[in-house]
């Protein structure tokens, strides 16, 4: 039989996005950990599990599995319902992931993939050289903390058991389905609506398409070079906020409707209304440099930043 792959967050959007890879590939079958009974794809098993905690209880589910990929996560939410955020947080993304990792310690699991994120490296690269795997810490945010902490806790339990970690910090994922603020971009372009980012165009934003970070926890689930290993990904192209938004139109062979409101104008604006942090997304840089994965692993990624954006809008084009 095919190695067993336990996928925490299987009906997530990068979880289940693994899930139907690992099916497709026919070479691992895949264990589609979710919080009730779901339909999962053809050639896939299932796994009711608990909620990701400090005390939950893996063992039935680890049984037989040679591989994690721990997707499911606390993630960040613009109505914080927590009245103390980073506790949530860590005790989810903290506490919940070394409680599974040492159970698939106990459980025999050889390899433990954790869907880490970019914000532990932090938040902006408008002053500076795009991230790196080496550079220093500098999380910003509860969630990127709690990502930080849980990828020391994984580090420190590999360095006492042996388990092979290996972590991937992605930037903005974006594929079919993609909600949040990128969705709603996706939508107002495709409606035509006016959006002032016209003048946007000196910022510089790394993202990863849906299948390339995929295809990337995929090669770390099995490569010799990546145990031990962090790697940040990316499409392999940057672009401006309005490149972007052009990039959008394209994929959906309609044009951006962009106004060139001055970008100070926009800081200004945001910050009136209490929307910096919105802002500097939309008007910072955040840059990666994800050679590490091509220098250790050969990897590239499959997927062009103008595919990956047809693909993310062709659920909007039916």
């Amino acid at each position: 039989m095919a190695g067993r792959v336990l996928v925490t967050g299987a009906t997530g959007f990068v979880g289940g996005a693994v899930v139907s890879r690992l099916v497709t590939d026919g070479r691992l079958l895949p264990v589609a950990a979710c919080r009730r009974s779901v339909s999962v794809p053809e050639g896939a098993e299932l796994a009711v599990t608990p909620a990701l905690g400090p005390d939950a209880d893996w063992s039935g589910a680890l049984q037989g599995v040679e591989a994690v990929v721990h997707a499911a996560a606390r993630v960040h939410v613009m109505d914080e319902p927590a009245a103390v955020p980073l506790e949530a947080f860590r005790r989810v993304n903290v506490e919940g992931t070394l409680r599974l990792a040492r159970q698939a310690v106990e459980a025999g699991v050889r390899r433990f993939v954790f869907v880490s994120s970019v914000k532990v490296n932090g938040e902006d690269t408008s002053s500076r050289q795009p991230f790196r795997e080496t550079d220093a810490p500098a999380p910003e945010d509860p969630y990127g903390v709690s990502k930080r902490e849980a990828e020391d806790g994984l580090r420190a339990l590999s360095a006492e058991t042996g388990l092979e970690v290996v972590i991937v910090r992605p930037p903005l994922v974006y594929g079919p389905g993609v909600g949040a603020n990128f969705g709603s971009l996706l939508r107002w372009v495709n409606k035509g609506v006016p959006l002032p980012l016209g003048a946007v165009t000196q910022n510089r934003r790394s993202l990863v398409a849906l299948d390339n970070l995929v295809d990337l926890i995929v090669t770390c689930l099995d490569h010799p070079a990546a145990a031990g290993e962090t790697f940040l990904v990316t499409d392999g192209e940057d672009v401006s906020t309005a490149g972007l938004l052009r990039k959008v139109g394209d994929a959906l062979e309609r044009p951006a409707r962009l106004v060139p409101v001055p970008v100070w104008m926009l800081r200004a604006g945001a910050a009136a209304l209490g929307k910096r942090e919105m802002a500097r997304r939309l008007l910072g840089s955040l840059q990666v440099d994800a050679s590490k994965a091509r220098e250790v692993l050969g990897w590239v990624p499959p997927v062009s930043l103008d595919e990956g954006l047809r693909r993310a809008v062709a659920p909007l084009r039916r």
